[in-house]
């Protein structure tokens, strides 16, 4: 990480009628970062997604994507994000290269451009063996890193993955935890990352922030945050342990 800040919120906040969602958001995450984004089901963690992808518009408050603002520049923030949901869709009577090639076309790649990007991709996530095979046949893993190869097509600075290993097996789930801390690692891509697998989520992030009831109540590096809530003298933790403190302290 070289310090250079890609998403920042300045109280940033959303209502529905006289629901709180998102309570004056204040978050800065660096280039190459991977970022665990935490919390219960209902504490804002989709709001604040949407409202980064642009969306979503904030009830108050300001947000930045590589300097973008996603409210009054959704199309210049689409631009150099990319992001993988939870369920990624493809056209099953397809294969790999074939969706790949349909998507680079909306996103206006030439197909001399994409053609060999998509050969490397597909390498990438390890899926360049069968190219025959029709992604309606694919397992959730298989689907899971087209999904990747996907988000990577426009080269983008900032990914947004929403559970991107659940449903999948332990073979799987390493998989693509090793691709994911690949993007950070030798792509240098800010990966914006929620989950509620939070043993994996202490294997590959440089920092997470836990969301309670539309408020971020911790951010910084899990070592840092296990001396404030779990002792300085403690000599093993985890995650699950941290956060469940974070969590109880929340229900008060």
């Amino acid at each position: 990480m070289n310090g250079q800040i890609v998403i920042e919120t300045q109280e940033l906040t959303k209502v529905y009628r006289e629901q709180v969602a998102v309570d004056h958001l204040n978050l800065k995450i660096n280039q190459g970062e991977v970022f665990g984004f935490l919390g219960p089901n209902g504490a804002g963690k989709t709001t604040t997604l949407l409202m980064l992808l642009g969306l979503s518009e904030p009830t108050s408050g300001k947000a930045w994507v590589c300097g973008f603002d996603p409210t009054r520049e959704p199309l210049k923030v689409k631009r150099v994000v990319g992001y993988l949901p939870e369920n990624v869709g493809f056209y099953d009577d397809m294969n790999a290269v074939q969706n790949l090639k349909y998507v680079s076309r909306l996103n206006g790649i030439p197909d001399e451009i994409s053609t060999p990007q998509i050969e490397d991709l597909l390498k990438m996530v390890d899926l360049h063996g069968e190219p025959k095979k029709k992604v309606g046949d694919y397992s959730r893993g298989m689907r899971q890193r087209l999904g990747i190869a996907e988000v990577l097509l426009k080269n983008p600075q900032v990914v947004f993955l929403d559970e991107p290993t659940l449903g999948l097996d332990p073979d799987g789930s390493n998989q693509m935890l090793e691709l994911i801390q690949s993007l950070s690692r030798d792509k240098k891509i800010t990966v914006f990352l929620c989950s509620h697998l939070l043993e994996q989520v202490q294997k590959i992030s440089h920092r997470v922030g836990i969301m309670i009831k539309g408020s971020l109540v911790a951010v910084g590096r899990i070592e840092a945050l296990a001396k404030e809530k779990l002792g300085v003298g403690r000599e093993k933790y985890t995650l699950e342990e941290i956060y469940m403190k974070y969590f109880k302290e929340g229900q008060l």
